[in-house]
């Protein structure tokens, strides 16, 4: 109170109170505003200086995750450890059943995980693992399409879900261990597990995309002599969207735009497991015809799962499962893409009217939905192969995507050669 107090006085007098230390932001026209006030005696911060205490405690939670470290989940009374079995050591697994001793740590499963194991119901599981488990057992009971052993079903607790999703952040697989833990066991650590409160991780998750900056841009020729121009945003969480202006698109006019999801595999190397990089390819030349656009790409790898959880998908498939299959099997959504950060970047670069080029009406309905008006789509459809045929079926029966292209030439197919012949 005192320190607000001396906050305010600052504000409206221009006075720094005796024995007090203040911290301006200045400002190039108009009064320069405190940011906090120390006290004379504690030397302690009484505002928050480098942003609020449960958004700086979900961000130090996401870098303990992506190091594969624990931390404390705390919703109201309640507080338990989670640790990502995704990268586990035996040695992270023995100190973390060392952490939750006497108790016994359950595996939490999401809910798409859970049906895939047969379970009834829509929410996450816990899941008994032996003492005897490895972390390779564990990774086993959260990540294979088929199990032998029996499963012993555990309540799990309702922070789970808060949980997964700083994991998806981190782009582990939603798989955690957890046990329910006492407050003095988190300063009994050295250093003390980072607490994060369940609650503020939707708004950080929403905090990281209205963090976005202009990092950096510059002009870079494409094949062919076409010019454009790469703009690098940077969030609070460490992404790197990218948005290439090609050509000199006409902004009082809807801007022909691709949101493009980034594939290392199809866009770099070719791959001819998907569309990808057919899609961004003939974008690039899409955009060329209409005198310019603006592509988004996206940092969405495996439509929004990472690198790493698209190459398990990957693995998946090759035993028989199509590409959403192999989603639920990993504990994942059909499609973990949120095109809020799409949305922003737009907004900053000035562009609120646009064409898109998709074979995907879900990217229609995000964009519209923030503000967006959409003006019409112009669909991108890349070659048919042996390799793609699977995946591009899935997307058109399963996925709702537009791709007439691809039935068309199943419903062939099927027909056999005898369709040639038929009136």
């Amino acid at each position: 109170m005192a320190a607000n107090a001396a906050r305010e006085k600052v504000v409206r007098d221009g006075i720094t109170p005796p024995g007090r230390l203040v911290l301006l932001r200045l400002r190039k026209s108009g009064p320069s505003v405190p940011l906090c006030v120390w006290g004379e005696m504690s030397g302690s911060v009484k505002s928050g200086l480098f942003g609020a205490p449960k958004h700086v405690a979900a961000a130090r939670g996401l870098a303990e995750f992506q190091f594969g470290r624990p931390v404390i989940m705390r919703s109201g009374d309640e507080q338990i450890a989670v640790l990502p079995v995704d990268g586990m050591p035996d040695e992270s697994l023995a100190a973390f059943r060392l952490l939750c001793a006497p108790k016994r740590p359950c595996l939490l499963v999401t809910a798409r995980r859970a049906r895939a194991l047969g379970l009834n119901g829509n929410a996450p599981a816990g899941l008994a693992i032996d003492d005897l488990d490895n972390a390779a057992d564990i990774f086993s009971l959260a990540a294979d399409a088929q199990l032998t052993r029996p499963l012993d079903v555990i309540a799990p607790s309702p922070i789970a879900s808060a949980a997964f999703e700083l994991a998806k952040l981190a782009q582990r697989l939603p798989a955690l261990l957890a046990c329910a833990i006492a407050p003095d066991a988190v300063q009994a650590c050295d250093p003390p597990l980072i607490v994060v409160d369940a609650e503020a991780i939707a708004p950080f998750r929403q905090a990281a995309i209205e963090s976005l900056t202009v990092a950096s841009d510059a002009s870079i020729p494409l094949n062919g002599g076409l010019a454009a121009r790469f703009v690098v945003f940077r969030d609070g969480i460490g992404g790197t969207p990218i948005a290439v202006i090609v050509g000199k698109p006409d902004f009082a006019r809807p801007v022909p735009l691709r949101l493009h999801s980034a594939c290392l595999t199809g866009d770099v190397f070719g791959s001819r497991r998907c569309d990808c990089g057919d899609q961004l390819r003939l974008a690039i030349a899409e955009l060329e015809h209409h005198g310019g656009g603006i592509i988004l790409y996206l940092e969405q790898e495996g439509r929004g799962l990472g690198l790493a959880n698209k190459m398990r998908a990957y693995r998946l498939q090759d035993t028989g499962l199509d590409t959403l299959d192999a989603n639920t099997v990993l504990g994942f959504n059909d499609d973990e893409r949120d095109y809020g950060v799409a949305v922003r970047m737009l907004q900053m670069l000035g562009c609120t009217r646009v064409r898109l080029l998709t074979n995907n009406p879900a990217k229609l309905d995000g964009l519209a939905h923030a503000g967006i008006e959409v003006s019409g789509r112009m669909p991108l459809h890349g070659p048919i192969n042996s390799d793609n045929r699977r995946y591009l079926t899935a997307k058109a029966t399963r996925a709702g995507h537009q791709l007439d292209h691809v039935l068309g030439a199943a419903g062939a197919a099927a027909l056999g050669p005898q369709s040639s012949r038929e009136p």
